[in-house]
């Protein structure tokens, strides 16, 4: 993979937003290689809501491109990375459910993609060098089109602000809607949507209301209890309340049901790849709803050096995916893995929501190891109490072999 480094570059694919720094990226990418390059815009279509994609293709024409590709991935990004996460159970530093990162290999992919298909000689994104994306998207670039040029213009640009992007497009005469008074930076998807900026800068500053978009305060949601029940057979999602659904159906209905009742709100402080510490809220409703499901038949379902085992692969995706290392051999170790742990998941959970809380309350598989027999506390004839003194004292011999070598 090379980095920019001069201008024999003749046609640049952007992956393009349509917001403030990537229009802005656009005529700069002119300045510095000349009005005859010629700039593709590539805008991936994630789930994130027709607002962001409404006249983007118009955009970035006005802005400079040649031509804007705008294609739909959303059965791409839940079938070949959402779903497959699921089964590893990965949730990074214990709460975030990875929602910016789950979209980004699948991005970067058809950007590289597109990137082939017209010959172009370089890609470029408007990351910045603070944060994580740039590592995500550079390591796809690397993985799959090494020989491609990466230009990643807030390494190289004297811009540092806003107001610089500005007014640098005002320079330029290219029209945007943007203005200074942006208070958070938003990434939203399928998934989730992220918040950061503003108050937030602040970790002793209680989120105001207006941080958050798409779920409602738990004060505010509904004071009736609702249920849902979700069905899985080998790991994957089959049904919704009954209903058979796309992938990408399933997680909207979750979504709409969970943001009503103000599941999956986090606001945490997590550890960027590049070693800063960043606050972040984030709304995942439908996602929560997967996981604490997924993990209720989990708990049914492995027994106990199983499900540790699955955790422990849990936590080093979590990592693997924060990281941008989707393409790489190990990343594929991991989801076989979890796959395999997956054949067994079969069964119906029901999860009751209420005021930001979802509980796992009814759950069932043919492949169930739970046994009322044996978990009984009442009068049984399969359990011989008395077997346990045994089990202990071998359970124990090594401690009760260092006591008698200490004395």
């Amino acid at each position: 993979m090379a980095i920019a480094q001069n201008k024999e570059i003749k046609k640049i694919v952007l992956a393009y937003s349509g917001g403030l720094d990537t229009s802005a990226i656009i005529p700069w990418l002119k300045e510095q290689y000349g009005e005859s390059v010629e700039i593709i815009a590539f805008a991936a279509n994630v789930g994130q809501g027709d607002d962001e994609l409404e006249g983007i293709e118009a955009k970035a024409i006005a802005s400079g491109a040649s031509e804007c590709h705008v294609l739909d991935l959303q059965e791409e990004f839940v079938n070949d990375i959402i779903f497959p996460t699921l089964k590893t159970g990965a949730i990074y530093e214990s709460e975030y459910l990875l929602g910016t990162s789950l979209a980004r290999p699948v991005i970067a992919k058809a950007q590289v993609e597109l990137a082939l298909k017209l010959g172009a000689d370089a890609v470029c994104h408007g990351c910045t060098g603070k944060g994580n994306d740039q590592v995500r998207f550079e390591s796809t670039f690397a993985a799959l089109a090494p020989h491609l040029t990466v230009i990643a213009p807030w390494r190289e640009w004297d811009m540092e602000s806003r107001e610089d992007l500005l007014a640098y497009l005002a320079e330029k005469n290219v029209p945007t809607t943007a203005s200074a008074t942006k208070i958070y930076s938003r990434d939203a998807n399928l998934w989730h949507i992220s918040h950061e900026g503003g108050e937030l800068e602040d970790p002793w500053q209680e989120p105001t209301e207006q941080v958050w978009t798409w779920t409602k305060s738990p004060e505010q949601a509904p004071d009736k209890a609702e249920y849902v029940e979700l069905s899985f057979l080998n790991g994957e999602l089959t049904t919704v309340n009954g209903k058979k659904l796309s992938g990408v159906d399933a997680i909207t209905t979750l979504n709409n049901i969970g943001a009503e009742h103000g599941i999956g709100r986090i606001d945490i402080v997590e550890n960027r790849l590049v070693g800063m510490k960043s606050r972040g809220c984030y709304e995942t409703p439908g996602g929560t709803i997967l996981f604490k499901a997924y993990k209720g038949l989990e708990t049914l379902i492995l027994d106990k050096m199983t499900l540790k085992y699955r955790e422990e692969l849990g936590h080093e995706f979590s990592h693997l995916l924060y990281d941008g290392r989707w393409f790489t051999p190990l990343c594929g170790a991991i989801l076989a893995g979890a796959n395999a742990l997956a054949q067994d998941v079969t069964g119906d959970v029901v999860l009751k929501l209420y005021k930001g809380t979802a509980s796992v309350v009814k759950r069932r598989s043919p492949n169930s190891l739970y046994s009322e027999d044996f978990a009984t506390f009442g009068a049984d004839d399969v359990y011989n109490q008395k077997h346990a003194e045994g089990f202990i004292r071998l359970f124990s011999l090594s401690s009760r072999i260092k006591a008698l070598t200490k004395k």
